[in-house]
């Protein structure tokens, strides 16, 4: 009875040590733009921004994150692909997005500015695009490759593992007079993980065992590999508009 007293006094005590725990804590940061995104910045683009329009970029994979033993209902991308694709053909300064994701949202704001105005005045009519984005995350493919490497001796060991994933996108481009489907380009990307381990297990004496065990893991996150798949695939529509003459770069930047 005394030991279990001497114990749980001993694990109060070291809860009350840890009540105010000290994070490495980091401020929110806005994401700068990769190596590819500043290479178009910088590089000459069109006189002015071609009016564009994006419906919709969907998650079409239908996966789910994989968990053991676990029913998950998180998916394994994300659905935020509208709003990263209108970011970067904004960023891009190759075109210019109209909004069409939240269309009826801004129908609904134009009737409530036109009935608080005097009569007989109007909003402008919307502006029309010349052309229509498309597409969609189109796979997720988990465990492309695996392997890793281990060494153990005398109870001391060290290991490493790896885990190659992939994610794969859409992008098409169709023009709103004709509806011909005038550039189509496809990109993927690499999800790298990583574990690195070393570990200590031996018995230092016949009845005295010594474990100790260290380790880290390294995971891209899947939201940054789809923006990045984005970016190149964005890239090669905008290189092939150029080389089949749909738009040119007359304009330096700045």
């Amino acid at each position: 009875m005394r030991i279990l007293m001497l114990a749980a006094l001993v694990l109060l005590g070291g809860c009350a040590a840890f009540d105010k725990p000290q994070f490495n804590l980091t401020p929110a940061e806005i994401d700068a733009p990769s190596s590819l995104m500043g290479q178009l910045q910088t590089a000459p683009k069109p006189r002015h921004p071609i009016p564009v329009s994006v419906y919709a970029f969907r998650d079409q994979t239908g996966q789910y994150k994989p968990q053991a033993n676990v029913s998950s209902f998180s998916t394994a991308v994300t659905q935020g692909g509208t709003s990263m694709l209108v970011q970067l053909l904004l960023d891009s300064g190759w075109f210019s997005p109209m909004e069409r994701e939240g269309l009826q949202n801004l129908l609904t704001e134009r009737k409530i500015v036109s009935a608080a105005q005097q009569k007989g005045q109007e909003l402008p009519s919307l502006q029309e695009s010349r052309l229509i984005f498309e597409g969609g995350i189109i796979s997720y493919e988990t465990n492309l490759s695996t392997g890793g490497l281990g060494l153990e001796y005398y109870g001391i060991g060290a290991s490493e593992l790896y885990r190659e994933d992939q994610v794969s996108v859409y992008l098409r481009a169709v023009d709103v007079h004709s509806g011909r489907v005038l550039l189509s380009v496809s990109a993927s990307k690499k999800v790298l993980s990583q574990e690195l381990r070393a570990g200590l297990f031996r018995y230092v004496s016949l009845n005295r065992l010594a474990e100790a065990e260290a380790g880290y893991t390294t995971n891209e996150p899947v939201q940054f590999c789809v923006k990045q798949a984005m970016e190149a695939a964005l890239a090669g529509l905008i290189e092939q508009g150029i080389n089949k003459g749909y738009w040119r770069a007359d304009a330096q930047p700045g």
